[in-house]
């Protein structure tokens, strides 16, 4: 359940390491370099960047010293093709929390990316409190005094991203990006869909609302 970016100029890289993760049961979303990466972290609630260093426009390194400039500590991986001390060194100083060379290995990646999402405790901060409701990003549920309901997960997690930045306007395109990847398929009018069942289900709920935004798109409203 967790949203991971792959930030690496080389396409074919970006794809093999997106499966592997996506096999694992992560959210993948990609960029090419660090510009569209910066990007990226505008319009997605990311938890873990794995970072390729030399890149055009802006390299991993500049990234990573841009990003921990702007007191962002989201946890970062390097991988790279650079192995000699001088690079991981310059990696860790710039502000990097862990550092692996290429070629990958596949189980030493996942489990150092493991280990930086459970360093971060990330786990523990995946609920939204709004009076008395609670939405669990764990397990999917949403729960009010002794109602809890268990929502599929596309519904989940596209009330968990209204909510997760109340009052912003998204639109059905990033909202669809964002949920549904942006290789999918499926079309924008899916995003609709869901919002028409969150609306049903939550009916009658004081404590937040979602919103249309006419020629937009959506936002959430927090009432307490």
């Amino acid at each position: 359940m967790f949203h991971i970016l792959v930030v690496d100029d080389d396409k074919n890289t970006r794809k093999y390491i997106s499966t592997l993760l996506e096999e694992q049961n992560y959210t993948v979303s990609t960029a090419e370099n660090g510009e569209e990466a910066l990007e990226m972290l505008g319009k997605a609630f990311i938890d873990l960047i794995v970072l390729d260093i030399m890149m055009p426009k802006m390299d991993g390194y500049t990234f990573t010293r841009e990003l921990r400039e702007a007191n962002n500590n989201l946890p970062i991986l390097m991988v790279s093709a650079k192995q000699l001390p001088v690079d991981r060194h310059k990696g860790f100083l710039v502000g990097t929390d862990d550092y692996i060379t290429k070629p990958i290995d596949e189980t030493e990646m996942l489990l150092r990316i493991k280990a930086l999402l459970r360093r971060a405790q990330i786990a523990n901060e995946r609920r939204i409190v709004i009076g008395d409701v609670t939405l669990d990003y764990d397990s999917l549920t949403v729960t009010r005094g002794d109602e809890t309901q268990d929502l599929p997960q596309k519904e989940f997690l596209l009330l968990y991203k209204l909510l997760s930045y109340p009052g912003k306007i998204f639109t059905r395109i990033q909202l669809m990006d964002e949920i549904w990847g942006q290789q999918s398929e499926t079309g924008w009018e899916t995003v609709t869909v869901h919002i028409g069942r969150l609306r049903r289900r939550f009916d009658g709920w004081e404590e937040f609302e979602i919103e249309s935004v006419r020629g937009l798109g959506y936002k959430a409203v927090r009432k307490v």
